[in-house]
């Protein structure tokens, strides 16, 4: 029994030295094989989508551009805003509630045109108290002017008499001194008639301040008040206002821009310039420099300058983005037709399966997006098809970079 008991147990006894069983090896092959191509496609595939998910790649931006057929003669370029020279906030004198409104948001207007009217029962109702008092001041006057004359008619007969000797003179003068008191009341009475007529004509004046004009000549630039509101001057001063009309005289529109403190020596009165709008990439507008504002700005170390239109600003609304190129000469109409290029820098374009495209930044993502180059121009090219001006590009897009990956922007050197 323990013979048989010894002959099983070593026929169960794994022998090391054995080759492995042909039937193994496909198998073990097939698992190294499988491990393998799970491993690619996580360092190919997974890895970088993780990658650009939790780790930022920092990257060099640069930006697609509108170049000005006048490039070579732009000594400084330097971006600002439409600003009216001449700009009015009208507001009613006096406290009230809108009872008229006359006009609307962007209405052309002319100075002394009403803009609103107040509600003036309670002014009216104190004029016509007003005047009631002149009138009964002016028959108490009426009053003391008749016993004047009377008296004084009385006065003359008595002088009389006493002459002859027929009345005392007491008398005569008893009534002297009632005239010269009924004179000093017709007096009075008269003042008080001018003091009451004064206050009417105070009231009637003040009246007028719940009528609202325009001081200037121009566009209205925010929407006025409606019936019913509370509208007047606050207490703590104009820029508190109530229901105010801003007025912008359109004609004097300029662009204002700010110009690196360091580089004012290349600005001159008088000099031309080109003036480009963000809203309206496509026009190019002669400017000339009329006026540098005497201040530094000392946290920017800049200075406002201030160019105005030499050609037609219709369609330029105040706040308006614009940029500004100073030149060294002027421009003349048929230069002007032109219009501005469209550049992408060189360095921005690269190649992904045989086409030309460039890294998109939008909100701290990469979209690639294909474009079609023209002419060279310095060292980009013009952008035949592809994304509008000021639009955010990487510039030197490396192989490592894909559609949707989470960038940030490189700062400084």
């Amino acid at each position: 029994m323990s013979d048989q008991l010894s002959s099983d147990l070593a026929s169960l006894r794994i022998d090391h030295d054995a080759p492995p069983s042909r039937r193994r090896l496909p198998r073990l092959a097939l698992y190294a094989v499988l491990i393998a191509v799970a491993a690619a496609i996580v360092y190919f595939a997974v890895l970088p989508n993780v990658r650009s998910k939790f780790y930022k790649t920092e990257v060099t931006a640069t930006e697609i551009a509108l170049v000005s057929p006048a490039q070579a003669s732009i000594e400084l370029t330097s971006t600002g805003y439409v600003t009216p020279q001449i700009v009015s906030r009208a507001v009613a004198k006096a406290p009230g509630r809108v009872a008229e409104v006359r006009v609307k948001q962007s209405d052309q207007i002319k100075a002394g045109d009403v803009l609103l009217v107040l509600d003036t029962i309670d002014q009216q109702a104190a004029i016509a108290s007003s005047r009631t008092r002149v009138a009964t001041m002016r028959a108490n006057a009426q009053t003391a002017r008749a016993n004047l004359a009377e008296v004084q008619q009385q006065l003359k007969r008595e002088r009389d008499l006493s002459g002859q000797g027929v009345t005392p003179k007491a008398t005569a003068e008893d009534l002297a001194r009632r005239a010269d008191a009924l004179a000093a009341g017709v007096k009075a009475a008269d003042a008080a008639a001018r003091a009451a007529q004064a206050e009417v004509s105070a009231l009637e004046v003040n009246l007028k301040s719940y009528t609202l004009v325009s001081p200037i000549s121009g566009k209205i630039i925010n929407r006025p008040p409606e019936l019913g509101d509370f509208v007047g001057p606050a207490m703590s001063g104009v820029a508190d206002t109530a229901g105010s009309i801003e007025i912008a005289d359109f004609d004097s529109l300029a662009v204002e821009t700010d110009v690196p403190e360091g580089r004012l020596h290349q600005v001159k009165l008088g000099q031309p310039c080109e003036i480009q709008l963000d809203a309206f990439p496509d026009r190019r507008i002669r400017g000339e420099v009329y006026e540098v504002v005497p201040r530094v700005n000392r946290s920017k170390a800049t200075v406002v300058v201030k160019v105005k239109f030499v050609d037609s600003s219709e369609g330029a609304l105040p706040d308006m983005s614009a940029r500004v190129s100073f030149l060294s000469g002027k421009l003349d109409a048929e230069a002007m037709k032109e219009p501005p290029h469209l550049i992408v820098p060189g360095s921005a374009v690269t190649d992904r399966s045989g086409a030309k495209v460039v890294f998109v930044i939008e909100d701290g993502r990469l979209r690639m997006m294909p474009i079609q180059l023209g002419k060279p121009f310095g060292e980009g090219f013009e952008v035949v098809r592809g994304p509008g001006s000021g639009t955010r590009v990487v510039s030197q897009p490396g192989p490592d970079l894909v559609d949707g990956q989470q960038v940030k922007e490189r700062t400084g050197g």
